[in-house]
Parts: structure tokens; C-alpha cells; sequence
């Protein structure tokens, strides 16, 4: 982006096919890529065959696929004609997918041959135009002659793109409520993309292995447009990023950068890192001990980098917070690990850090030319909501004035809903969501999500969430039954029985730990996984008025 200084998606891509015309650019693993000249190319035709269409500036086009190598030159090729993106995460269902349809007015459609099947009368019969992202095959349209040919380009004349015109408009499924269209330019995108590398440096020897949804800013600008600008490969899966599926890809592509949710090395450290530390006696008494414990980490860690292939620098880590104890494993690993912050209106990052330049705890400092400063800070913690201004900062919310004005203000800064703090050294740390605190009976603020991060440490608990329910507050928590059924399956009283006491174990190790008016009442077994978001962040609103 330094070469052209326009910050737009067809001027990214074209300095990027000119300067990298012969390096690798997008493919699935297993397969041969693409160079950026081919990339370069397939866009213009994935763009020819829409302008023939009567696609244009201004006109919305959704992409409801999986990751893909197409995935990328729909979008691409949808922006480079001033058109918007629409990009649609596909967990969503068929009526949530008609909604987002409908409400961003979106005349045509890319969708994965595997995700037809999803698509209602209701979209359909809006469409112009409805494309297989597979193949670039023509299902529908209302134009005739449309069709994908290798060797078109678009004729001219093609509208200019400017850094202010909208790019896309994506639409969030968060956790507290129905879906919004964040808005974002060419410059919030592309500008985000190019900031990001003061914190991480990419260049063409690097190579990303893909796992979290094109569909979320997060991936999109991190793990798309910020590889593209930089001349590196990004590989994708062609199947869920299941151990099974994760292993082999970790092995073939030996990625140098991956960009993933919290849940993910979450897993990864509850199922393989502290069984194989604490399955023996002798080692688990010894974990108690730190600097037996930083040790054991040491070595955790370096069979850790050998699993994801030997070569990662950069293991991202975003979209929602990191558990504590997970922080500290990865710090004393020396695990190649960065934590950022920020949210699909800040097109994603505001925050963040390089590898091993991680404080525990804490994310790091604001993006360069990115304002973060605290509004009604309490003064006896120093937390505050985060608030934003910046380039990367959305310009509201698509047709929801009032929504926009409630977070947005006229100077720039954009309200996040986050509570944080800054340390001595401007680091800041994200305590919990404003609409989530829960306040006590003497006033104090509660923040459900540090006492979350304390349950999930507890052995056997997958997930959990707390509420508050007739003034108490109550956990409710999600266990891995199937290890408590292989520990447990001779038990006379069964596996019901372990339940019941793993839950007052739980309680009880809980309540040693928190301050007196953070302590939970009353712990109820929930046996089905939370809903969940894109970056697997629980969507609370389903959960808040259960009775129990």
C-alpha cells in the first residue's frame, strides 16, 4: 500500500499483481496456487461477468460461501467495480440470510454449491442474479449472455473508486440481539490492513493458513486483504478445521501466521497440553510449583510449535477474550502468540501487540493513528468505556440512523460498549461488555466474564455463563461428559452422581477465589454447547431470562 498511497481495493490489488506477479498467492491445501497474476486476472473476469450483468457502483452484491480461493475474487471483483459487498457468514440460517438479503437491498448473489439449499423464495425472487462461488457457474439471471469466461476483462468506462466509497456492509450476528449492517469503506479496510504491519511485519515469504470465516472483518482484512497487500499465499481448508482436518493442513502448509478465536488454542490446551502435564501424580503436584510450572510450559510449547508445522511467527489471537490461564501458558511457552482487539465497526483492529510482546492480561497499545481513550471511568478502578476514533472507524450503521447516532459520534468517536483499562505503559485490557456488567446489591459492578474465565479453568467445564436471576447470581455451565464418563463409568451411582459433585467442587472453588459480592449462588448443569457467534463469543441474550 506504501507504493500507491490509495486506499482502495483495486488499487491494492493491482500494485499487488504488478510488484508480486510470480509469488503464490490464494489456494486450498493440497493444491497448486494461484499467482498473483492469475489471481489478478480471474478477478477481472469474475468482474467482467458481473458488469455484464448490469452490476455497478453503488449496487449491493452478497457473498454466502465457505473459504475459498473464489471467495476472495468475488469480493475483490465486486469492490474493484465500485460496487458493495455484502458478505454473509454461512452459520447463518435461511431466514436470517432472506433478512440480510432484503434489508441491504442486494441484487446479486455468490453462493456455495454446498449452501443452496438454505436459500428461500423470498431471496430468490429479488435476485438479478445468482452465481455457484465453486465454479463460477451462471444459476440465474435476469441479463442474458451472463457468463464466467477465464479471459474477459471489463469494458470500459469503470467507475472510479474512491477511499470513501463503501465497500462492504457486514452484517453482525453479536450477543445481544438481532443483526446489524456495519458499514466500511475502501479506506477503513484497506488502511486497517496496512496499519496492522507496524505491529506484525508480512511479507512474501510469509504464508497464512486460513481457519476462521471470510465472512467476519476479522478474517477478511487480517487474514485477506492484509496477506494481499504484503505479496504472501493464504492456503484454506476445504472441510472444518477438526483436529482431523487441522493436523495434516498444519503439516503440509507449515504456516508462518494464524490468525484464530480464543476457543480455538482453549481446546487445544484443555484437551492436549494440561491432560499430558497433569495425567501423573508426581507431575501434578509438581505444577503447583512456578518455576517447575514455566518449565513444564517450556517444553509444552515446543512440541506445541512442532504440531503447527515448526514454522509459525504469528498465532492471532481476537474476536473475544482469552482466558487467563491460557494467557499465562502461552506467555511461559514462548508460544509465538498476540492478542488484538476490536470489533467489526473498527474494520477489525484497534488494538494490539507483537508476539512476545504480550503482557499477560493485558492486549496491548492502540494501532498507530488509532484513538482509544475511556469515557465515565470509575475512579476507584480506573476502567472506563473504550471508546474509538480512527481511519478504521465505520461510518454507522446501513438504514439504522438512530442505532448509528447511539454509538457514533459527530467527531469521529465511536462508542464500543467495552469496559477497559490502560496500564502504566498504555496497554489496555478489556474487564467485560457495559450491557453485560451485573450490579450487585450494594451497587458494585460485576463482571460476569472474569468469573467465567475462572469457572472455564475449573477441570471437566467446557463453557459456562453467568447471570443474575432473582438478585442472585447463578453459573450455568456446559461439561465435557465424555471425559467425565471415561474417568467415571465404574462409579456404582454413575456419571449423574460425579455431575452433582463436580458442580458443588465447582461452587466451592469458585467462591474461594472472587470477592465477596462476586460470589455465585447456585451452579446448573447446562448439557447442550452455548450459541455462539462467528468468534465464538456466547450470545447472552438467549440466556438472560431463564428461570432457574
Amino acid at each position: 500500500m506504501a507504493e500507491t498511497q490509495t486506499y482502495t481495493m483495486p488499487a491494492m490489488l493491482d500494485a499487488s499483481v504488478r510488484r508480486f506477479a510470480t509469488r503464490d498467492s490464494l489456494a486450498f491445501v493440497g493444491e497448486r496456487p494461484e499467482t498473483y497474476a492469475e489471481l489478478g486476472a480471474g478477478v477481472e473476469a469474475v468482474a467482467a461477468m458481473l458488469q455484464r450483468a448490469g452490476i455497478g457502483r453503488g449496487q449491493k452484491v452478497a457473498i454466502f460461501g465457505h473459504n475459498m480461493p473464489n471467495w476472495g475474487k468475488a469480493y475483490l471483483a465486486t469492490t474493484s467495480l465500485g460496487a458493495v459487498a455484502v458478505p454473509i457468514l454461512p452459520d447463518f440460517h435461511a431466514d436470517e440470510v432472506s433478512g440480510i438479503i432484503q434489508h441491504s437491498e442486494a441484487s446479486a448473489l455468490f453462493v456455495t454449491a454446498s449452501l443452496e439449499q438454505r436459500l428461500n423464495d423470498i431471496a430468490a425472487l429479488q435476485l438479478d442474479l445468482v452465481i455457484r462461488l465453486d465454479d463460477f457457474a451462471v444459476i440465474r439471471s435476469r441479463a442474458e449472455g451472463v457468463a464466467f469466461v477465464p479471459s474477459a476483462r471489463p469494458a470500459p468506462p469503470i467507475a472510479e473508486v474512491l477511499e470513501d466509497d463503501l465497500a462492504a456492509i457486514i452484517y453482525t450476528s453479536g450477543t445481544t440481539g438481532r443483526p446489524k449492517g456495519v458499514m466500511l469503506t475502501h479506506k477503513n479496510i484497506c488502511y486497517n490492513a496496512h496499519k496492522s504491519r507496524t505491529i506484525q511485519p508480512v511479507d512474501e515469504h510469509d504464508r497464512f493458513l486460513s481457519i476462521l470465516p471470510l465472512s467476519h472483518t476479522y478474517e477478511n482484512t487480517l487474514g485477506l486483504i492484509l496477506p494481499l497487500i504484503s505479496g504472501a499465499a493464504v492456503y484454506y481448508l476445504q472441510k472444518p478445521p477438526t483436529p482431523a482436518v487441522l493436523l495434516p493442513a498444519l503439516a503440509a502448509v507449515r504456516p508462518t501466521t494464524i490468525l484464530a478465536v480464543p476457543l480455538v488454542i482453549e481446546k487445544i490446551y484443555r484437551n492436549r497440553v494440561l491432560p499430558a502435564i497433569t495425567g501423573k501424580a508426581v507431575t501434578r503436584v509438581l505444577y503447583q510449583i512456578p518455576l517447575v510450572r514455566r518449565l513444564l510450559h517450556r517444553v509444552a510449547g515446543v512440541k506445541l510449535m512442532r504440531t503447527f508445522g515448526g514454522r509459525l511467527r504469528f498465532f492471532g489471537v481476537g474476536g473475544a477474550k482469552l482466558d487467563p490461564v491460557v494467557d499465562r501458558f502461552l506467555h511461559e511457552a514462548r508460544f509465538p502468540y498476540a492478542i488484538g482487539y476490536g470489533l467489526t465497526e473498527t474494520s477489525p483492529l484497534a488494538a494490539g501487540s507483537a508476539p512476545f510482546g504480550t503482557k499477560v492480561g493485558f492486549i496491548g497499545p492502540p494501532l498507530e493513528e488509532t484513538q482509544i481513550e475511556l469515557r465515565d471511568v470509575d475512579p476507584r478502578t480506573g476502567q472506563g468505556e473504550v471508546c474509538i476514533r480512527g481511519p478504521n472507524v465505520t461510518r454507522g450503521y446501513y438504514k439504522e440512523p438512530e442505532l448509528t447516532a447511539a454509538v457514533l459520534a459527530p467527531d469521529g468517536w465511536f462508542r464500543t460498549g467495552d469496559i477497559g483499562c490502560f496500564d502504566e505503559h498504555g496497554n489496555l485490557a478489556i474487564k467485560g461488555r457495559l450491557k453485560s456488567v451485573i450490579v450487585g446489591a450494594s451497587g458494585e459492578n460485576i463482571y460476569p466474564e472474569e468469573i467465567e474465565s475462572l469457572i472455564n479453568s475449573f477441570r471437566y467445564v467446557v463453557e459456562s455463563l453467568v447471570v443474575q436471576q432473582k438478585g442472585r447470581l447463578v453459573a450455568m455451565v456446559h461439561l465435557n461428559r465424555e471425559e467425565l464418563e471415561q474417568r467415571y463409568h465404574d462409579l456404582r451411582d454413575g456419571v449423574e452422581k460425579r455431575v452433582e459433585d463436580v458442580l458443588r467442587e465447582l461452587k466451592a472453588y469458585v467462591n474461594a477465589r472472587v470477592n465477596r459480592f462476586s460470589q455465585i449462588q447456585a451452579v446448573v448443569h447446562w448439557p447442550e454447547p452455548f450459541q455462539k457467534t462467528a468468534t465464538q463469543k456466547i450470545k447472552r441474550f438467549l440466556y438472560q431470562e431463564r428461570a432457574f
